[in-house]
């Protein structure tokens, strides 16, 4: 009895609290108002049944609440967390864009937050609010977070720029914000991107701080398949273009919208390798810089077809022109395909492949040893002697008889021992290369930094800075990767965007393992230029909202000079485990003001050339040069060796068009008895010119 009176007055004792607490709270003389639901009923603490199912990894959006509030909540039950999620008159707008829809779902659960009254009822909003309030009390960190992530895919929400967004929702005075409060994260100052909060509970000593030269690496896209690279087109429509593996080539928009239908797919004539070490398949791509008007891109894969199936080869290596649709900017018209060349290789290894267009115009080709000894070479029949080297090429060229053009300023231009596409050679396992752009110098030389393996040492590496005409078997690198460093180097990008101030023209690369660094230029006392390596500290998944995960593929860039990073999954190259990470400074925002370019939509592609050369192909210039069979300025009129007799008509590539009366291949052949009224041939004549101006006329309409 004695027990029962002591649990019956605590009870009482409790009730009395309770109800002084929301008695008094609201005016806060006792305290503030805390552990309230939106309707300012008391939250209930979940059973154990569905705490355990809380702590699920399951996809239903009622779990999503039941993870972030395990014990206590408003919405006690899946279901009840569902209909919050998905009540037909919230405020919250939906969206299709996964990250966003994610952040979304989050924010909505703030309604079934045991702290809910507190998150949407704030008594400097209440004075003024005429509506049901659209969003809780955002933490800073997370706002900033939620707005850039939201900003592109529901407008109409974000009516001013972050700043002032995250003012009118954003964590004021210290009071409660969402998510933080239920991490028991400090309600102090308010912390920037890395977390780097200061502590208002002394007790806690050890608050999250990270280095001052952090970045973060942002998750952009996930689902691809073996990517290997990504580039940009340069025509203002601020597209990316990823590359996989097997021959596909995938469109990003400026929204970062992943488009259903690829850009290129010539799966069906690459040979690809999925084993470890093998790198066959889709290499690179690189578009004109004329690519806005001329719609020319420029491929290399590695194929086994015609009459390169049988020999002493592996594979070719096979450089290609292309140009883009007229019908669709969106998508490559295959029937364009224009070899420029091709390279026999025997082994799968160092295989390079890269293409870069140089602010000269000039089209450079980077090719690995391909691990060829000097007997391979002698066997091969001197089709490897641009193993190892880097091309120089002009594609800008008028002669239809040569897919490209020598510069004359090549090294071996006029040389008998070296092939005159070599710009420089002596190269092993070429990752990438990468122009400095921003580079000026008197002499029109251009500054160009490439990765490459240290002799048959896949993991130790080197970065070299290529010169005209010089052999690397022999010349200093500027940088060596130890194999102590755990992974092959893979080529990057000198940084020109605008997101971060602190990266500007810095090298950034980095090797297969995730390790990333950067080099900087500077000047000795006596006027030396040395290179500097330093460290690049990426920032965690609790500080950045991700982190880089897997083996890194390599590096992008887009219009605006930002920098990407593709990663693929270590151990199932087989899934669609890559993903795109786009590299951004924490402490500036992710797209400042001066930093923002206008969206050009993509045009459809409307020269002359693409317009009336149905017979053959436009160069990048605009010449139409003729298919076998073809004459004339744009390539209209057939020919027909040995050409038409008795007057006889060439429609197609030496295919005659006979008056009545006369048969053969080339009309040769009378056919006696037929009259021979010259009426009747007058109209004959007539009805054949006819039949040859309507061909005509279709083949220029379709």
């Amino acid at each position: 009895m004695k027990h029962l009176k002591i649990v019956l007055m605590l009870a009482i004792a409790v009730n009395v609290w309770e109800c002084g607490e929301a008695k008094f709270g609201e005016k806060g003389e006792i305290s503030p108002r805390r552990r309230r639901c939106y309707d300012g009923s008391m939250p209930k603490r979940l059973k154990k049944r569905e705490r355990k199912l809380s702590l699920d990894s399951g996809s239903s959006s009622g779990e999503v609440c039941h993870r972030l509030y395990p014990r206590g909540s408003c919405c006690p039950t899946r279901r009840a967390a569902y209909q919050i999620l998905h009540r037909r008159d919230a405020r919250i707008f939906s969206t299709n864009n996964t990250d966003c829809g994610r952040l979304l779902e989050e924010i909505k659960c703030a309604r079934c937050s045991p702290d809910a009254q507190m998150l949407f009822h704030t008594p400097e909003s209440e004075k003024t609010a005429l509506r049901e309030p659209d969003l809780p009390r955002l933490c800073q960190d997370y706002c900033r977070k939620f707005y850039y992530t939201c900003r592109g895919h529901i407008p109409e929400l974000f009516q001013a720029d972050a700043d002032e967004f995250c003012q009118y929702y954003g964590r004021r005075d210290g009071s409660l914000c969402f998510p933080d409060f239920q991490r028991k994260q400090p309600r102090g100052q308010d912390s920037n991107y890395l977390g780097d909060e200061k502590l208002e509970d002394n007790s806690l000593r050890s608050p999250k701080k990270h280095k001052h030269n952090c970045y973060c690496a942002e998750e952009v896209l996930s689902g691809l398949r073996q990517p290997v690279g990504v580039v940009h087109c340069g025509d203002g429509s601020q597209r990316l273009f990823v590359l996989e593996r097997e021959g596909f080539v995938r469109v990003l928009t400026h929204r970062m919208e992943l488009l259903k239908e690829p850009f290129l797919d010539i799966h069906k004539v690459v040979q690809s390798g999925l084993k470890g070490g093998d790198e066959r398949g889709l290499l690179s791509l690189a578009f004109h810089p004329n690519y806005k008007k001329n719609g020319k891109l420029y491929v290399s894969y590695t194929t086994n077809q015609e009459r390169w199936a049988s020999g002493p080869h592996d594979h070719i290596l096979r450089v290609v022109e292309y140009t883009v649709s007229r019908k669709n900017p969106n998508q490559v018209d295959t029937r364009t395909v224009h070899v420029l060349m091709e390279v026999a290789e025997l082994h799968r290894k160092h295989l390079g492949g890269q293409l870069l267009f140089a602010p000269n115009g000039l089209l450079h080709i980077v090719l690995g040893d391909g691990m060829i000894t000097l007997d391979d070479m002698e066997e091969m029949d001197g089709l490897s002697d641009f193993t190892g080297s880097i091309l120089r090429v002009d594609v800008d060229t008028d002669v239809c008889t040569a897919p490209y053009s020598i510069p004359r300023n090549n090294p071996y231009f006029n040389s008998t021992n070296q092939p005159p596409e070599i710009f420089a050679h002596g190269l092993h396992d070429p990752g990438r290369c990468a122009i400095d752009r921003d580079h000026v110098d008197g002499n029109g030389s251009l500054l160009i930094l490439c990765t490459d393996a240290s002799g048959n040492n896949a993991s130790a590496g080197r970065i070299l800075e290529m010169a005209k005409g010089r052999d690397y078997e022999n010349e200093p690198s500027i940088f060596d990767l130890q194999a102590s460093a755990g992974g092959a180097p893979v080529g990057g990008f000198f940084y020109s965007g605008c997101q971060s101030r602190r990266l500007h023209r810095n090298y950034v690369f980095g090797d297969k393992n995730g390790n990333l660094r950067i080099l900087q230029k500077s000047l000795t006392a006596s006027g030396q230029q040395l290179w500097e390596e330093k460290a690049l500290c990426l920032g965690s998944s609790s500080s950045c909202g991700s982190t880089l995960v897997g083996h890194i593929q390599g590096f992008g860039e887009d219009e605006l000079g930002e920098v990407y990073i593709l990663a693929n999954s270590k151990s199932m190259a087989q899934s669609h485990s890559g993903k795109l990470y786009k590299l951004v400074d924490p402490k500036r925002p992710q797209v400042p003001k001066e930093c923002q370019r206008q969206v050009e939509p993509p045009e459809l592609l409307g020269t002359v050339c693409s317009r009336q050369c149905k017979n053959g192909h436009c160069t990048p210039t605009g010449k139409c040069c003729c298919a076998r069979g073809w004459e004339g300025p744009f390539c209209r009129v057939a020919k027909c060796e040995p050409g038409c007799r008795n007057g006889g008509v060439c429609v197609e590539p030496n295919k005659c068009l006979c008056k009545r009366g006369y048969s053969g291949a080339q009309c040769e052949k009378g056919e006696p008895g037929l009259p021979n009224d010259q009426d009747k041939d007058g109209i004959l004549d007539h009805l054949i010119d006819m039949t040859s101006y309507l061909l005509d006329l279709t083949s220029y309409i379709v």
